[in-house]
């Protein structure tokens, strides 16, 4: 017997997801296996699946309202998706499912439905749209899944921090009432708004446009992308290779040669493209800071324009090579993906995201410099002399 092992998950390019549903030439002779993350549950149905091997986790988005970070962690699935995963077998025909813990498990300790994910989520793009449409009491609105009121107050703080309300918590003249129009996390609206201050709007628009697209790597090994790594970080790498791509007519075979999903690649030309719609019907001047194409002279103004919207997680290296966030003291380390690891680690940086496997995980990281903080929110840090 033949096997044929097929992953599913969203982040895989259309073209690999595809695979998925072909059939196999000699069923009898081929065994199909699909490895799929929890998009199998509900989101597709695949024809033949026979047998469900199902381990009993999942990875979940997750948000610490004390340390004010949100993370991918790994946790028990509930009782609903468990039966969910039971169902994809025998639809065609009587099937089986194997579960990978015991029944005492699945009825003890299993919660009975998955948390909705306003309770375990970031709030600050919901709060700002509830700000939007008028609604100033958040912290009594009748929502259908109330969410933690620390999540709620925590949302009300990174807004005002980031300038969008003022001391009554109402939306501020001009910049709030932008960041409630701009279709992006609040960090990414107001790194695009402040971009135009240190006149890299073009480069700002960019990056946001690739941080929001999964999936732009086939591989995540750098051999292959040398020279397009940016030492400063992977915000300006990503903005290399973006460049790159565009200075190569947008090839898909330069793509190929540097793994690079192409699909992911003209997602991101559309969601730039309306970006910088966004930005010229808000008078955003569209600017580049870059000349004769070097990014590292003018990656000072990009990374503090980038510091403007980010600013709250800012990290500094302890001793043991770890990192503690400035103000929360909370232990990071540098997730191995990220090209700022294939050189000596810096004192201090930024980061979008936190990944939870063994260990708590910055991606997409940025080096800065310790000024930069009482420069640019110098209402949320302040420094002794």
């Amino acid at each position: 017997m033949k096997y044929s092992i097929v992953p599913m998950y969203s982040g895989l390019s259309i073209n690999k997801q595809m695979k998925v549903f072909e059939k196999l030439p000699d069923p009898k002779k081929t065994r199909k296996i699909v490895v799929a993350t929890n998009i199998a549950e509900t989101s597709i149905t695949i024809d033949g699946i026979v047998y469900v091997v199902d381990c009993g986790f999942v990875k979940l988005k997750s948000y610490n309202s004390i340390t004010g970070l949100e993370s991918l962690i790994v946790a028990p699935c509930s009782q609903s998706s468990a039966n969910q995963r039971a169902g994809r077998a025998g639809r065609n025909r009587a099937g089986k499912c194997y579960r990978l813990y015991t029944q005492d498990t699945f009825e003890r300790l299993l919660e009975k439905q998955t948390t909705p994910e306003i309770q375990r989520s970031n709030l600050s793009t919901t709060v700002l749209q509830l700000k939007a449409l008028g609604i100033d009491n958040i912290l009594h609105f009748d929502f259908v899944s109330p969410p933690p009121p620390s999540s709620l107050i925590r949302a009300l703080e990174v807004l005002y921090g980031l300038e969008a309300i003022n001391d009554s918590g109402t939306l501020t003249s001009p910049v709030g009432m932008i960041m409630a129009e701009f279709p992006t996390d609040p960090s990414f609206s107001k790194m695009i708004i402040q971009s135009e201050k240190f006149g890299c709007s073009e480069e700002i628009i960019t990056i946001a446009a690739m941080l929001n697209i999964q999936g732009l790597f086939t591989n995540q090994n750098h051999k292959s992308r040398k020279d397009l790594i940016v030492k400063e970080g992977d915000h300006l790498t990503l903005l290399n290779v973006y460049n790159s791509f565009i200075a190569n007519n947008s090839s898909s075979s330069w793509c190929h040669d540097h793994q690079i999903n192409y699909k992911a690649m003209q997602r991101v030309q559309q969601v730039r493209k309306q970006l910088l719609a966004y930005a010229k019907k808000y008078s955003i001047k569209i600017q580049s800071c870059i000349e004769s194409g070097n990014i590292k002279n003018s990656s000072i103004s990009i990374r503090k324009s980038i510091l403007s919207g980010f600013f709250m997680n800012a990290a500094q290296l302890q001793s043991n090579g770890s990192y503690q966030t400035v103000r929360e003291r909370h232990t990071l380390y540098l997730h191995p993906t990220s090209v700022v690891c294939l050189s000596n680690s810096p004192q201090w940086v930024l980061f979008n995201d936190v990944t939870i496997t063994t260990k708590e995980y910055m991606k997409d990281i940025t080096v800065i410099e310790p000024t930069w903080l009482s420069e640019i929110a110098p209402h949320f840090y302040k420094f002794k002399d």
